[in-house]
C-alpha cells in the first residue's frame, strides 16, 4: 500500500509500507533544515539504515548564496559520499584571489592550488545553493522532503518525539536533529533563547549576485579600506554573465531583524556610503538582485549539542562564522560523524550524541578560534582595539592544520552502510 507523506511546490513524494501498514525500515529521524548540513546528514542517516524526513521552512531550495569551501577532511567526506565528481562539476572554477587598492592595482595574490588546494581559495569552492542542490539531488529519491513548513512544537519522552508542524500535521519520530542554521528555531525551542548562544564578532556580512559588467574572469577581487574596516569583493561564479558581490563592515551595534530585507538594504547603503573602488557600481544593483543576504558575523557556542532525543548539527550547533572559511567543512564532517555514532550506538541517543560531541569538540574549537582571529584582523585600528594577530607564526600554521585535518573519520566497520536506502525507497510520483 502507499501513503502520501508530503507535497512540496514541485512534486509529490510517497513512502511504501508493508502489507499490514507496518514500518519496514530503521528509526524515524526528522531533520530541520535543507541547506547543507541537513541533506548531508540525510545522506548518511539513510545509508546507516534510518528513515529520514527533512523539513524546510522555505518553499524550495534557496539558490546562489555565499561561496563555500571544502578543505582537508571535508574533501574526504565528499569522496566517501560518492559525490566528488558532482561537487567539482558545480564548483565556481575560481583560479585565485587578488587584493587590490582603490584604483584596482593588485597588491597580493592567492592561488587555488596554494597549500595543496586547502589555502585561502580552496580548489573545491562552490556556491552554497549549488552544493545544496547537489546534496538534494543525491538524497531526494530516498528521503522525504517537506518544503514550506517547520516544526512548531515538540514534546519528547523516553521512546520518541511528538512533533507538531506549523502546517498542522502531527507525527512521531525517534530522533530530531536541528540543522536549521545560525538562527535555529529548534535550538531556541529546546535549548533556550538565541542570545544565550550567539557570539557576535563585531562585523556584518552581505552578499548578492550582480551582472558581470566588471570583466571578472576566474579571479576574486577584494578591496579593503583599512581606515574604516570595510571591504568589497567580487567573485566569479559558473554563470559568467553574473558575479557574486560581497561586503564586510564593522558593526558592534547590529540590531536589524535577520528576516527584514528592506531594513537590511537600508543599513548596507548607509554603512557602505563613500567606499571607493567599485563599491558604488555594486550597490547600484542592490534593488534588482534576486538573492540578497545580510547578517551579523557570529558564532554559536554551546556546552552541549543534544538534549534527550534532540540534537544539533552545523551552524545551529557550532557556527564558526564565515570568517573561518570552514562552516561547510564542519557541517560535512559533523554529518558523517553524527550518523555514524548514532548507528554504532544502535540508535541510542545518549550514547550516540555523546560520542559525536566528543569527536567534534576540538575540531570545532580550532575553527572557531580561526574565525575569531580573522574577525579581529578586520577590526578598525584604535587605541582600545586589540592588536591584530600575527599570522606568520608557527602557532597559526599548527592551528590551521587542526582546523582542516584535525579530526578522525572512523570507517565504522560493522555499521550498516548502503549507498541505497536500506528500506523500500521513497520515490517521486507524478502530480494527479
Amino acid at each position: 500500500m502507499e501513503a502520501v507523506m508530503s507535497v512540496d511546490d514541485s512534486e509529490q513524494h510517497t513512502i511504501r509500507t508493508g502489507e499490514q501498514g507496518t514500518r519496514v525500515s530503521g528509526p524515524r529521524v526528522l531533520v530541520a533544515g535543507a541547506s547543507i548540513a541537513g541533506p548531508a546528514l540525510a545522506h548518511w542517516l539513510r545509508r546507516r539504515g534510518a528513515e529520514v524526513t527533512v523539513v524546510e521552512r522555505a518553499p524550495k531550495l534557496r539558490p546562489g548564496g555565499q561561496a563555500v569551501d571544502a578543505r582537508g577532511v571535508a574533501k574526504e567526506v565528499i569522496r566517501r559520499m560518492g559525490l566528488d565528481a558532482a561537487v567539482r562539476a558545480a564548483c565556481t572554477d575560481t583560479a585565485g584571489a587578488h587584493t587590490v587598492d582603490a584604483e584596482g592595482k593588485v597588491l597580493e595574490t592567492f592561488r587555488a592550488d596554494d597549500d595543496g588546494g586547502d589555502g585561502f581559495i580552496a580548489d573545491i569552492e562552490i556556491l552554497r545553493g549549488d552544493l545544496s542542490q547537489v546534496l538534494y539531488d543525491d538524497t531526494r529519491d530516498g528521503v522525504e522532503y517537506i518544503f514550506g513548513d517547520r516544526i512548531a512544537d515538540l514534546a519528547q519522552d523516553a521512546d520518541g518525539v511528538e512533533v507538531t508542524f506549523a502546517g498542522g500535521a502531527r507525527r512521531r519520530f525517534d530522533l530530531v536533529i536541528g540543522a536549521d542554521g545560525l538562527h535555529s528555531e529548534l535550538r531556541a525551542m529546546v535549548f533556550g533563547p538565541h542570545e544565550r548562544f550567539l557570539r557576535h564578532l563585531g562585523h556584518v556580512l552581505a552578499f548578492y549576485s550582480v551582472p558581470n559588467e566588471f570583466g571578472l574572469d576566474r579571479w576574486l577581487l577584494e578591496y579593503q579600506d583599512q581606515e574604516s574596516g570595510r571591504s568589497a569583493l567580487l567573485r566569479p561564479i559558473q554563470d559568467a554573465t553574473r558575479a557574486m558581490a560581497m561586503f564586510y563592515l564593522p558593526s558592534a551595534d547590529f540590531d536589524v531583524d535577520h528576516r527584514d530585507v528592506p531594513a537590511q538594504k537600508r543599513l548596507l547603503r548607509e554603512r557602505m556610503a563613500g567606499l571607493d573602488w567599485l563599491a558604488p557600481d555594486i550597490l547600484a544593483h542592490l534593488d534588482d538582485t534576486p538573492d540578497f543576504y545580510l547578517d551579523q558575523v557570529a558564532q554559536v557556542v554551546m556546552d552541549r549539542w543534544s538534549s534527550g532525543r534532540v540534537g544539533l548539527l552545523g551552524d545551529a550547533a557550532f557556527s564558526s562564522s564565515p570568517m573561518s572559511g570552514q562552516g561547510t567543512g564542519l557541517a560535512l564532517a559533523g554529518a558523517y560523524l553524527l550518523a555514524g555514532e548514532l548507528a554504532a550506538a544502535e540508535w541510542d541517543p545518549g550514547t550516540g550524541f555523546a560520542r559525536y560531541e566528543a569527536r567534534m569538540r576540538s575540531f570545532v574549537e580550532a575553527n572557531q578560534e580561526i574565525g575569531r582571529l580573522n574577525a579581529r584582523s578586520r577590526d578598525v585600528p584604535g587605541p582600545d582595539a586589540e592588536p591584530r594577530p600575527d599570522f606568520a607564526g608557527a602557532w597559526f600554521t599548527e592551528l590551521v592544520g587542526r582546523a582542516i585535518n584535525g579530526i578522525e573519520l572512523p570507517d565504522y566497520a560493522g555499521v550498516p552502510d548502503s549507498a541505497a536506502p536500506s528500506g523500500p525507497p521513497i520515490t517521486p510520483s507524478a502530480k494527479p
